[in-house]
């Protein structure tokens, strides 16, 4: 399987209305529409500073440089990817998400009714 490096600008959303998830999404090489990956924030958090994830995505920091980048490792049935992101960039965005939503309020910024009629009721068509 060919091999790519390759320079990707990605954006980083947090909302507090889905206040578990970070998107993080981008363009490929290509240009065409947007790539869009949901993680658990946890997983950013906690991937600054040990290897996280145990699935499609994977992060970890560079544990040989206290000041170098974090990995991000996408997987699907269609390939793979490995971002480094800045370990400032990933760690000031993790603070800015925790000054919205502190860790451990999540559940007070859930709908559960609405999620519960979402899943009763919804069209998943």
């Amino acid at each position: 399987m060919p091999r790519a490096e390759v320079f990707v600008e990605a954006s980083l959303r947090y909302d507090r209305d889905d206040p578990y998830a970070i998107h993080l999404s981008f363009l490929t090489p290509s240009g065409r529409d947007p790539i869009e990956w949901i993680f658990a924030r946890s997983l950013a958090s906690d991937g600054l500073t040990e290897p996280t994830g145990d699935g499609d995505v994977r992060i970890w920091p560079a544990l040989d440089d206290l000041t170098g980048p974090v990995y991000v490792e996408l997987r699907s049935p269609s390939g793979r990817a490995l971002l480094a992101v800045p370990r400032a960039v990933l760690a000031g965005f993790v603070d800015r998400c925790h000054e919205v939503v502190p860790p451990g309020d999540e559940a007070r910024y859930v709908d559960l009714d609405g999620e519960l009629d979402l899943l009763l009721h919804g069209d998943f068509s």
